[in-house]
This record gives C-alpha cells, structure tokens and sequence, in this order.
C-alpha cells in the first residue's frame, strides 16, 4: 500500500470531468498474483472541453501494461503511464476509444480495497476510491457509464463467476478455463462497479414485483454455511416488498444476488445487483447468533437494498454529498426495521446509537458537518455523522412535512433525478418544490457542525390558563466553526396534565405549530400555550424529534410523572435515562472525593413500575431498565472525566438496585422462562433480553446462589442469546465461573470465526486493568488473526471502545497498546488503523493524568514516517 502526504479537497473546487465516459468494457484473467485487467473505456469530450486538453486517469499502485488509442498502440511519447495516474497527452477533439492493460496482485492486497482475495474467493470492493486500484479511471462518482464485464479463470479453480446486471454470456476457454460476460444497463459511477469469482455455494429464491415480474435472488456464501443464510433471504424479500409500498420503488433487474465474504473492511456494500457482504451480517442459526444479529443482519440487509434507489439509481455528484445517500438510506432502513419489529424500541435503540457515537464525535477533535467542505481522506468520513446523524436531518424533515409531503418529496426526487448524481441542495429542492415549504433553512444542518443544547424551562399562570415555555438553543464551536447560527429545531411535544393525559391547547403563540409539532428557530423563544385548565408538565422533543441536547429546568418529580405517565413511549424511557444520568454524575463525583455513593429509593421504586408493567412490551422494559452507559456518562460529564470513577459510580447503582429490586428481577427471570423453540422475532427477543437484564442485575448485587444461577443458565441455553447473555453476567460481574465458562464455550465454538468473535470481545470488555494483559495473550490465539478487520474489531476495537477501566487505565498502558497496534495496521490496512485511532477522539475530555498519556501516544503516532493518508489525517485533526 502507498503511503500519502494527502491534499486537501474543497467542495467549493468541484467542477465536472472534461470528459465523460460512455461506456467500460472490462475482461480479467484471474490469477492469484497476477490478475490481468483489460479495460475499454469510450470517451467523449465535454462541448466546453478544450482540444487537446489531457487525460488524467487516477490510478493507485498499478502495473501497467500497454495502451491503445482507437485500436492503435499508444506511442511512448503520447502518455505518461505511474502506478499513481494515467495521462493521455493530446485525447482527440472527438469521441474516442482508450484500452489500457494493468497487472494487480489480488493476494498481496492487504487493505482490502480494490481486487482482493479472501479465502481463496475473489473479491472488490471499490466505494469510495478502490477502482483506481483495479484499473485506471476517472474515479469519481459523478462519471456514470454502462458497464460490460468479461470474468474469465480456472472451472476448478472459480466455478462462480460474477458481477453486476444480468448474464448474457457464458462459454469455455481451452478446456480448463470459462468465462461468464455480465452486463449492466444502467449507468453507475465506478465505486459500484463489483465482481467476485470463487468455488461458492447459494441458496436461490424468486420476488415477483409489484408489476409481475420475477426477479432471481440468490446469496452465496462459502460451501457449508448455506444453511445459514435463510434468514437474510427472507430479510431481503420482505425488504423488497416494503420498499414498493412505503416509496414506490420496485428492483430494476432480473437477478439480484448476495455474496458474503469473511475479509471485509465495512458491513457491506451496495454495488449494483451484486451485493458484497461482511458474513457477519449473513450468516445466522440459533447456536452461533443472538437476537442483536438476527435484526442486525435484517437492518443491513434492508439498507444495502434500499440503496438500488437512494445510492445507484440516483448517486452523489462528489464525496462531499455521502450523506444524500448514506443518511437517507438509514433512515429508510430504520423505518423499515420500525414498521416489521418495534417502532418505540427501533427509536430508542436508534437514539442510543446516535448518543453513542455521533454525540461524543460532534463533541471532540472529529467533528465535521454531515456534508463537510474539506476532506483529506474521504474514507475518514464514513462516520456516525454522515450516517446517523444524517438520518436524523431526513427524519426533520419527515418530521416538518408530515408524512403526505414527505412521500410527495421523495416521489418527485426519484422522478427528477434518476439516473443522475446529485447534491444535498437537490434532494432539499425535491421536498420544497412538491409541498411548497421554504427549507432553505434545512441547509444549516448539514453545513454546521456540533450537537445544539436546547434548554427549557416553564411558567404556569393560574389567573389566564396559560403556560409559557422558553426555549433557547446553543451550539458550542467545533474545530473551524467557532461561530453558530441558530438552527431550526422542529419538537414535537405535548402538554401531561394531572390524569396523565394529554391536555387541549386553545391556541399557540410564540412559534410556528403544524399539529403537535412546534419550530424553534432562535436563539431563544417563548411560546405561550393558552386556555389550560390545570398547570401542565411539557412533554418535549417526544420520539427525539432532533438530534439535539435538551435541558429541563423542571424539578425531578416532573421526571418522575412523566416516567409514570407520557404517553410517548420514548420521553417515558428519557425520563428513566435522565433521573438515571443525574444520579450517576452525581456519584461519580462522590466516588473522586473518595465518598461512597448513595442509593435512590424513588427512582427504584419508579423503575421497578416500568419492569413489572405488563402492559409494555418486554423489549421496551429491557431497555428502560438499562442504565447510561459509561461512555453516556463520559460525554455528560464533559470535562476533567475519571473513567475509573464512572465505572464504580454505575456498579454501586447496579449493585443498589440489584439488591434493592431483587425479589422482582427474581420473579421476572422465572415467569419468562421459554422452553419454545428458537425464533428470532421480537416478541421472543424481547422476553430474551428482559430476563438478561433481570440476571444481570441480580448478579450485580451479589446476591446468594446468583452464580450458580447464572451458571445454569449457561449450561443450559439452547442459542446463542441466551448462551451469550449468561457468559456476560458471569464475565462482567467478576464471578469464578466465568473462566469455566470461557473454557467450555471455545471447546464448543472451535473454528466457528463469528462465534468465537463473541468470545473474544466478551473478555476484551472485562472492566479490569488486568484486561490488557489478556488481550494481549488473546492476539495469539488461533481464533484471532490480525489481518482479518472483524478479528480486530472484534478483540481490539471492543476493548478500545467498549472497556473504559481497561482502555484508560491509569498508566496509560492501554494508550499505547492501541497506538502500536495502529501503527503496524497502518502499512496493511490504513482503514482499519484509522477507525481504531479514533477510539482517542474524546481524549481531551480526560482529567490531565490521562489526557497527557494520551497526547503522548498520538504524537508517537504522528512522528511515524510514511503514515498513510487516513492515520495522518485522523492523527493531525485529534492533534489540532
């Protein structure tokens, strides 16, 4: 892999291609370590193009061949051929036909980007700049072309040859080697372009479309493990028929296929008809995947097809526009998820995710718009702000436009501009066209950085029936915007009254309304709520109806009535995380003076209402039963954080509640008790996950017999949900068994690689400073290998994100474990090594001890020679 210094792109730079590219014709003859790519690219100057202007082709560490201009050899004189770039000194003034040969090493391929081989199967992977890798291209997604593909190599060898559109050749080439030719009709920019070549087996099945036609699924997977893709097939067909009815959009070719990989830089990716896949998000049965998975691998499933519209029919003109498709695509996704599962749950897990990662990313070093105007290496930007905070803008908007005019929108975007690349400013123009809304406004959040704070607080005049509420808004600077504009905040919201129901509001004034949802638009406003009959407790930001910090300055027992009462079953949850969040901070305070942190009876005894509510579905109890995580409790604090005392603060509550709650989280574990056999629907997942919680916390207090409790419970689990949530309980609450039970799940798992991920992140997250020492052991283990990104993920990224007492141990050990790591990824696979780096991102947040362990260990990491562009540029940003 080269290595890069790396300029700097600016979106206010962006101008077209002089040339376009009409069509490609590709043909490989697969060899191992010399695969050979003959590309046939038919130009077209622009009408504005000068004559004789160069072509310059991207290229990334190539070997090139030989060229031809209109069938003739190129003379030596007429281009300038690097690994780096191609350029043809003086094109013709007329269409024309370039072919260039290049020689690439699919096994030598470490980073994974490009043509590479993954246990023995041929693989691409070209979003976001991976084309340049195979051939030289305009590499950019605004040059769209129709490609024609010629795979040909060893029957015995690769059996499978595919790629995107549809068969429309096949034949054998001197007895021993075939071919297969693959065409796809419709114009696509090269980082879709796909092909794989194995000895795979599949599974097939049919969709009949909405108007009639049948479509061929399959997904392919290596031989043995067909059997455990059942479950993304039915995720696929019923993603499918969701997308004709909720947006109208019905798939386009006459196959679509899967293929699942085990070396895989991301989760997936959505080339056109030729889907490629981290197994992971594949492969599920029973024993070897948990209920996370199972709707882990039905949200990825979904989002990789949504993209055939929101991505390939219509793409991004520039990198800088990755959320037009990536945000959009996740908020269809979760729509999707919210209508087959749970739509409350879907919310409340969507919202933990955002704070998780997003949050905490808006709040450091990091923090880039969801359309940023510079970048240095794109594949830095594949972020939880372009993905989850960019749904969160299209849901805004879904929210401003009510979901007629958000139909309307989409309708007419797909309509205007299919077949096209298009901007942020396009997509926006679609919903104001169609409805007639002025949302220039909407423009903000993708321009400005940083998470607005929005702070609330009430007056009840008894005389006049009114309440006033004050909003006020504030975004802190982020890195190059030191200076905010006032946003435009939709919330939706209701006014509780004593019975708990929601009161009628005579008339509003103060703020535009449309239904239950007001706008905020200043820095501050006041908004008068007129004809109440009692004082009302305000229910706001209901169903987290913006990416937005919100500060109540009403007292706990307002929380506590809105716990007990809001019909809104996400500000139910918030206000059990709020009351939750108080405590926590405030604990972990009394644990830094060397106190010891106190219970509290009123929230147990609010909780515990919640966890025996019948009425709630169980999923939604489990959730509202879990706590702030630590990294919740990180970002809350803000500044001068001891992750040790966060970690004792949140144990002495678990432990508090544990004990305090224990005879209903002993009732709750029997009465859910399911000898049924395994499904994999959120009913069953659901009654799972809630008597997890109910162990856990049992455990947490240390209770008599707990142990051997648990331990049964692992003994005795018929999936993996089960098997994994006890192997949990027994690992993170310390207890003697645990190593028994590690033992026996490695006999039992032996060889299984996704399973033994589960093995190897469960010791990774043991809160112990003893933790890293056994990650170390663990990296010579033969369950781990540090060339394959779900192993490191897996050991490596779930201690450095997922283990706070570990990671940030004291002695700055933990740093500087993960700066060597990523400094030896970083000449194998930079992408990897930069996603690790950024487990520092909230490092300036530490108290001082740990801060200056921190810099240390990126300044080492900044002083190594021959960085690559990712790890440079995450280093350089965490540093500035």
């Amino acid at each position: 892999m080269k290595t890069q210094t790396g300029q700097t792109i600016r979106l206010e730079d962006y101008h077209p291609t002089d040339y376009l590219i009409d069509t490609v014709h590709l043909d490989f003859q697969l060899d191992p370590s010399r695969t050979r790519v003959l590309a046939t690219l038919a130009l077209t100057p622009r009408q504005d193009t000068i004559a004789g202007t160069p072509l310059v082709l991207d290229g990334d560490a190539l070997t090139f061949v030989a060229a031809t201009l209109d069938g003739a050899p190129l003379a030596d004189d007429a281009f300038v051929a690097t690994p780096d770039s191609f350029t043809l000194k003086r094109p013709p003034a007329k269409p024309f036909e370039l072919t260039i040969e290049t020689v690439v090493d699919p096994t030598g391929n470490s980073a994974l980007m490009g043509l590479f081989r993954s246990n023995g199967t041929y693989c691409t992977q070209c979003e976001p700049e991976g084309f340049r890798r195979i051939t030289y291209f305009l590499d950019r997604p605004d040059v769209l072309a129709v490609y024609t593909t010629r795979l040909e190599g060893p029957r015995a060898e690769v059996p499978v040859l595919l790629s995107n559109g549809n068969p429309i050749e096949s034949g054998t080439v001197g007895g021993d080697r075939h071919f297969v030719v693959w065409h796809d009709p419709y114009p696509k920019p090269s980082y879709l372009f796909a092909a794989v070549a194995g000895d795979l087996a599949h599974i097939s099945d049919t969709f009949v479309t909405a108007s009639g036609r049948k479509v061929d699924l399959r997904i392919y997977v290596e031989k043995g493990k067909e059997d455990r893709c059942h479950w993304a097939m039915d995720s696929l067909k019923r993603s499918m028929r969701w997308d004709e009815v909720r947006f109208g959009r019905e798939y386009d070719l006459d196959i679509f296929m899967i293929v699942a990989v085990s070396d895989f830089n991301m989760g997936a990716m959505e080339n056109k008809g030729l889907n490629i896949f981290n197994d992971k998000y594949i492969l599920a049965d029973p024993s070897t995947a948990t209920d996370t998975d199972y709707a882990g691998i039905e949200s990825v499933i979904a989002h990789e097809y949504f993209h055939n519209w929101t991505g390939d029919r219509i793409t991004c003109r520039d990198w800088f526009q990755l959320c037009l498709k990536e945000g959009l695509t996740v908020y269809r996704d979760q729509e999707f998820t919210s209508d087959e599962r749970s739509r409350p749950v879907k919310r409340i897990a969507d919202v933990r995710t955002l704070k998780a990662h997003q949050f905490p990313e808006d709040a450091g070093p990091l923090a880039h718009p969801v359309r940023p105007e510079t970048y240095r290496e794109i594949n830095n930007f594949y972020t939880a702000t372009v993905y989850e905070k960019g749904a969160e803008i299209v849901r805004m908007l879904a929210t401003r436009l009510g979901e007629d005019g958000f139909r309307a929108g989409m309708d007419l975007y797909f309509e205007r501009h299919d077949g096209e690349a298009a901007t942020i400013e396009d997509f926006l123009a679609c919903f104001a066209d169609a409805t007639g809304t002025a949302l220039d406004d909407m423009m903000l959040w993708y321009r400005q950085s940083g998470t607005p704070t929005v702070t609330s607080s009430g007056h009840w005049d008894p005389e006049n029936h009114r309440f006033t509420l004050t909003l006020s808004q504030q975004t802190p600077p982020t890195p190059g915007q030191s200076e905010k504009t006032p946003l435009p905040i939709p919330i939706r919201f209701g006014l509780v009254g004593p019975n708990g129901d929601d009161m009628e509001i005579e008339r509003v004034e103060g703020a535009e309304v449309s239904g239950d949802v007001l706008l905020l638009t200043e820095a501050e406003q006041t908004i008068v709520f007129h004809g109440l009959g009692a004082r009302p407790i305000p229910s706001l930001l209901r169903g987290f109806s913006a990416p937005v910090r919100l500060v109540r300055q009403d007292g706990r027992d307002d929380q506590l009535f809105l716990l007990a009462h809001d019909r809104d079953p996400f500000n139910r949850w918030n206000a059990a995380q709020s009351l939750a969040m108080d405590h926590l901070t405030a604990a972990t305070a009394a644990v830094r003076d060397g106190k010891q942190p106190q219970a509290d009876p009123d929230l147990f005894r609010a909780l515990q209402t919640v966890a025996t509510n019948e009425r709630l579905e169980p999923a939604y109890r489990a959730l509202a039963l879990q706590l702030p995580s630590e990294s919740d409790i990180f970002r809350e604090i803000g500044t001068d954080v001891d992750p040790a005392a966060i970690s004792a603060a949140r144990r002495a509550f678990r432990a508090d509640m544990g004990a305090a709650l224990a005879p209903t989280f002993r009732s709750l574990y029997d009465s859910l008790a399911d000898d049924t056999p395994y499904q994999p629907d959120p009913v069953s997942a659901g009654r799972r996950a809630l008597r997890a919680v109910a162990l856990d916390y049992l455990a947490a207090a240390g209770l008599d017999s707990v142990e051997e409790l648990a331990k049964h419970h692992f003994d005795s689990a018929r999936n993996m949900t089960d098997r994994l949530a006890a192997l949990s309980t027994l690992a993170m609450n310390g207890m003697p068994s645990a190593e028994d039970a590690f033992d026996a799940y490695a006999v039992m798992f032996k060889g299984d690689a996704l399973a033994m991920d589960k093995w190897l992140t469960m010791q990774a997250m043991i809160p112990s400073d003893d933790t890293l020492d056994r990650v170390r052991r663990l990296m010579d283990h033969s369950a781990f290998s540090i060339a394959n990104p779900n192993r490191i993920r897996a050991l490596i990224g779930a201690f450095a994100t997922g283990n706070a007492v570990g990671f940030h141990r004291a002695d700055g050990a933990g740093y500087h474990f993960l700066a060597s790591i990523v400094m030896e990824l970083d000449s194998k696979n930079p992408q990897v090594a930069a996603r690790l780096l950024a487990s520092f991102r909230s490092w300036r947040s530490l108290e001082p001890g740990r801060r200056a362990a921190a810099r240390t260990e990126l300044e080492r990491v900044a002083a190594r020679s021959g960085l690559s562009t990712d790890t440079s540029d995450i280093v350089s940003r965490m540093l500035s």
